[in-house]
This record gives structure tokens, C-alpha cells and sequence, in this order.
């Protein structure tokens, strides 16, 4: 087996960028992670989303993250933040307290969907879509959409 056929692929970031709180928290999960473990990609882009097979009906639903190593994982609204939140450094330890108090996660996951279904009301819409420098698929690319 080569060193290709071993590597780990990172996993996967759908958010919607053109939500402040969203591309906000893709900001700071970016200096935490440092493309280290995570990929990004806003919901904008449907090029990206379509070669993944994520339909509207499913980034409507909240973010997603995918692992796609075998074999493939993806999570998806409160899950996605939550599997996020566990493989960040000291991440696990706060993410099983909160799954382990009684009535958090239900509140956690309910405060999920308000925000999710009112984040442009709350939280404001931007002019421009944000694009991460840790795109999926590259090393490296400017926060602007690419020409056409």
C-alpha cells in the first residue's frame, strides 16, 4: 500500500456563507484547526455541492459534516456542531458532559433549529458569500469567488 491509499481525507464542512454567525464560527474553527482537520464549503456553491450529492433539502436542514473515509459519515444540524465541537482539542470531554446532562442536549438541539431557521433575522445576512482558504478539494484559494 502507498502512502496515497492511507491518508486520511479531512472531513467536510457545508455552512451557509452568507450567514454572519455562521461564517463567523467557520472563522474561528479555521485559526483553531488550521486546515488540519477540516474542509470548507458554503452551501453557495453548488459546483461543490452536487459532486458531494447534497441536495437543497439537505443544507436547508443546517450544516453538514462530512467524514468521507470508510466508511462515509455525515452529520447534520446540531449532530454536525456537536462532532465538530468533540474532535476539537478538549472538545470530547465538554461534548460528553453536554450530551450527559439531562434535558441539555433536547435544549441544545431546539436552540439549533430557532437559530437555523431565523439566523438572517438574528444574526444579519452578508453582501458577499464567504469562501474559506481551506476549500474542499484545495490547498489554498482567496476569499472571493473564483471569475467566470
Amino acid at each position: 500500500m502507498n502512502a496515497n491509499q492511507n491518508k486520511q481525507v479531512k472531513k467536510q464542512v457545508i455552512y451557509d456563507g452568507n450567514c454572519n454567525l455562521c461564517v463567523n464560527l467557520v472563522k474561528v474553527l479555521e485559526k483553531i484547526d488550521q486546515g488540519f482537520q477540516f474542509e470548507y464549503a458554503p452551501m453557495q456553491n453548488q459546483v461543490t455541492l452536487e459532486q458531494l450529492g447534497i441536495t437543497a433539502v439537505d443544507y436547508n436542514m443546517g450544516m453538514i459534516l462530512i467524514d468521507p473515509n470508510p466508511p462515509q459519515t455525515q452529520w447534520q444540524g446540531s449532530a454536525a456542531a456537536e462532532e465538530i465541537g468533540r474532535l476539537l482539542p478538549l472538545g470530547n470531554a465538554f461534548v460528553t458532559a453536554y450530551r450527559l446532562i439531562p434535558g441539555v442536549k433536547w435544549l441544545g438541539d431546539r436552540t439549533y433549529e430557532q437559530v437555523r431557521d431565523n439566523r438572517y433575522q438574528l444574526f444579519g445576512k452578508r453582501d458577499q458569500t464567504y469562501y474559506s482558504g481551506y476549500a474542499i478539494g484545495c490547498q489554498n484559494i482567496s476569499n472571493s469567488p473564483k471569475p467566470q
